[in-house]
């Protein structure tokens, strides 16, 4: 049994391929389900954002099955194993501890990472795919990042996706305090990008939302107008700049949608950002005159300059992270070392309780005391003593000396005055013998 991670994240597959393997809502609990009813897997946890989407798993096999079915939903995704990264034990350790850190995030140290993998582990949680051990790892990775985040500057100045996006605009587009903006859906990176429009002093903004109300508030706090996504098409036309992170499986605006409203604008230009997967915008809009489409992918370049201000933090955050994989690793090893000792002990303690039980009712149907304790002592005994003695039996037989020693330091040999002799050892080959 060992723990893994699957995944495929912003470094190793284009976003045309992340979005096929991206979960949102209800799917992800549907994905626990069917995740956790494959043959192998113990536990599973599933992490799906923008960037990556990865499994994380306690399994019985090399993490194949996870593998497989990771490469079919929710869609078909046949070429995903020359993309896929495969982490086990000790790495799957480290890189979890990484990815809540914001070490592997596409902006280093963003913060909207960690709330993310809290997310994860309190839908699986709730889903009862959580088993000790990677509620355990969870545990610990939430209490890195927040150390990582208090001892050093990893954090210090965030920037976002969102952030970048507005940011990537006033560089190479247009004047903010000329433009309209359309922002489409209403979210956490909607809501970051409404904050940081409004500090740049964004002309007017639109939000338009599925459901009415989620952008009424968005547009209230923010000075925005709302409308549904209904109307997008109506108001298409008005925008300079649209920005989009929506949770659709489907694109929302298409080429026809935007080559008229490129036309209603007389070929003004449009920047549209595009900052869902999957996708928000089809990849065709791209084509079109007077229209630039940048997708998350793009914005490495316009954030390049926040990763280099943060590589010595990320230098100290990557020792911490390092010190507590280690710390883990061996509390996981102890705790695997002391797990035969727990169920020794629980087989002695179901034993005794059933044992008991019978004798109790022994006494109160009125049989004689001395021959219930003689039952209670013989059977508890017998009960203690088979599985071991069948063992020991089996280690002879199969010239297996290591189980012999091990016995002969659990066991050591009795001394005169320890007992009358009678072991019960050939009657322990039934562990209900002297039940019958």
């Amino acid at each position: 049994m060992s723990l893994f991670v699957l995944g495929i994240n912003h470094q190793t597959a284009p976003v045309s391929l992340r979005e096929r393997v991206a979960f949102s809502g209800d799917a992800v609990s549907a994905a626990l389900a069917a995740l956790r009813a494959l043959a192998p897997v113990r536990e599973v946890a599933l992490l799906s954002t923008c960037n990556r989407t990865e499994v994380y798993a306690v399994a019985d096999d090399d993490g194949g099955a996870l593998a497989e079915w990771l490469a079919t939903h929710p869609d078909d995704a046949g070429d995903l194993h020359a993309y896929l990264y495969r982490h086990r034990d000790a790495d799957a350790v480290r890189h979890l501890f990484r990815v809540a850190t914001g070490l592997d995030s596409l902006v280093l140290g963003e913060p909207q990472i960690l709330g993310q993998v809290k997310d994860a582990w309190a839908v699986a949680r709730a889903a009862g795919s959580l088993g000790s051990q990677l509620d355990r790892l969870f545990q610990q990775a939430f209490s890195t990042a927040k150390r990582a985040r208090t001892d050093t500057r990893i954090g210090a100045n965030p920037v976002s996706v969102a952030s970048a996006a507005v940011r990537l605009a006033q560089e190479s587009f247009a004047r903010l305090e000329d433009s309209t903006v359309l922002l489409i859906g209403a979210g956490e990176t909607i809501e970051l990008a409404a904050r940081h429009l409004v500090q740049a002093k964004a002309k007017r903004l639109l939000i338009a939302n599925r459901t009415l109300a989620h952008a009424q508030d968005l547009a209230s706090r923010h000075g925005g107008f709302a409308l549904p996504l209904s109307e997008l098409d109506r108001h298409l036309g008005e925008a300079d700049i649209v920005l989009s992170a929506t949770a659709s499986r489907e694109p929302i605006l298409r080429r026809a949608d935007v080559a008229a409203a490129r036309a209603q604008r007389k070929h003004r230009p449009m920047l549209l950002l595009d900052l869902a997967v999957p996708r928000d915008i089809a990849a065709d809009v791209a084509d079109l005159e007077d229209v630039f489409l940048y997708t998350v992918d793009d914005l490495e370049r316009a954030i390049e300059d926040n990763r280099r201000s943060r590589r010595e933090a990320a230098t100290e955050a990557e020792a911490i992270v390092e010190l507590q994989v280690a710390r883990f690793v061996e509390t996981l090893a102890a705790s695997t070392r002391t797990a035969p000792i727990k169920r020794l002990r629980e087989h002695g303690e179901v034993a005794r309780a059933e044992v008991l039980a019978k004798a109790q009712a022994q006494l109160a149907a009125g049989q004689d005391p001395a021959q219930v304790l003689n039952f209670l002592a013989n059977t508890l005994t017998n009960r203690l003593l088979h599985a071991p003695t069948v063992a020991l039996r089996e280690a002879a037989l199969t010239g297996n000396p290591e189980l012999a020693r091990a016995a002969d330091k659990m066991f050591p040999a009795v001394k005169p005055g320890m007992g009358n002799g009678e072991w019960g050892m050939d009657t322990a080959d039934s562990p209900d013998a002297d039940e019958r």
